[in-house]
């Protein structure tokens, strides 16, 4: 496998990573008194502000784009971002978080069907190996099995959305990456969220305190590691590798916040959830040397 190739992986998987600590992140801010779409909204705004500022830095040319090419930081940051949080949120409120976490795994298999047909990626055995693996394996990390679940269809249906929209990153994210830089990807995403984000967060209530020195900390956490680095790391990756190899690789994102539990908080992890680590691992190490054995094998017929 070419070094660029392996490169990505492993930026997709870093990326993946750093999404799996926003725990601890959240449920600081949460025990402070803000909401969840409150928290959504913060995310994204120090997201903005901390892009906005490093690419100042860096090059302000980067915030250059093309007006018609507006609709690719509509779809990461609205249709994505805002809306899959939106339903993730409300599918834990409706149902319970380990169902949450099982819909918005789904995301995989939206993008494997929606690459074959926007980016004519193959849909070979092992994509559909590796994604029934680290579905499965969600299944098992979230304690889907040892849930006591009351589903109706609304709730399944959000919850589906929530899939559908975290795919879409992976997917508008690509087609930006074929003419912007990850910056600029970057910063238009988390800026059109926080449009989006902002009319219905409830940020300007009287009674939460964003200005406290720990929230100020907690936000800047937020918006720097599970964001910042996490979608830059994530959206670096997607200029080298498939989109749908991306998503599944982005499934590690459970069982970092799942080994984050038991290091910080001191969760215990069961013998089924250890399982399902397995099973998303192995997945993941599937996609990677399948992509090796591809890449090989068209450099020798070149």
């Amino acid at each position: 496998m070419p070094y660029q190739t392996k490169l990505a992986f492993l930026y997709v998987a870093i990326g993946a990573s750093l999404w799996g600590i926003i725990g601890l992140f959240v449920k600081e801010l949460t025990l402070t008194g803000f909401t969840s779409l409150q928290i959504v909204f913060l995310r994204a705004a120090s997201a903005f502000l901390l892009f906005l500022t490093w690419i100042v830095v860096k090059d302000p040319s980067l915030l250059r784009i093309h007006f018609k090419d507006i609709w690719y930081f509509l779809g990461t940051g609205i249709l994505s971002v805002s809306f899959f949080n939106w339903c993730y949120f409300t599918t834990i409120q409706t149902s319970s978080l380990a169902i949450a976490a099982i819909l918005l795994y789904t995301a995989p298999a939206f993008v494997l069907v929606i690459s074959a047909l926007v980016f004519k990626e193959p849909l070979t055995r092992q994509k559909l190996v590796a994604l029934a693996s680290t579905f499965f394996g969600c299944i098992l990390v979230s304690g889907l099995f040892s849930a006591q679940l009351e589903l109706s269809i609304l709730s399944v249906l959000i919850g589906l959305g929530a899939g559908f929209g975290y795919s879409l990153y992976s997917i508008f994210g690509k087609l930006a990456s074929r003419k912007y830089e990850t910056l600029t990807i970057s910063i238009y995403t988390f800026f059109f969220a926080m449009l989006a984000l902002f009319p219905i967060s409830g940020i300007t209530s009287t009674d939460i305190q964003v200005f406290r020195p720990s929230v100020v900390m907690n936000v800047i956490g937020l918006g720097l590691f599970p964001t910042v680095f996490a979608y830059w790391f994530y959206t670096q990756g997607l200029q080298q590798i498939d989109a749908s190899k991306a998503s599944i690789v982005s499934t590690i994102e459970p069982v970092v916040a799942t080994l984050m539990g038991v290091i910080l908080f001191k969760e215990s992890i069961s013998f089924v959830q250890g399982i399902g680590i397995l099973f998303v691992l192995g997945a993941v190490l599937l996609i990677q040397e399948r992509a090796g054995i591809s890449v090989q094998t068209s450099a020798a017929q070149k």
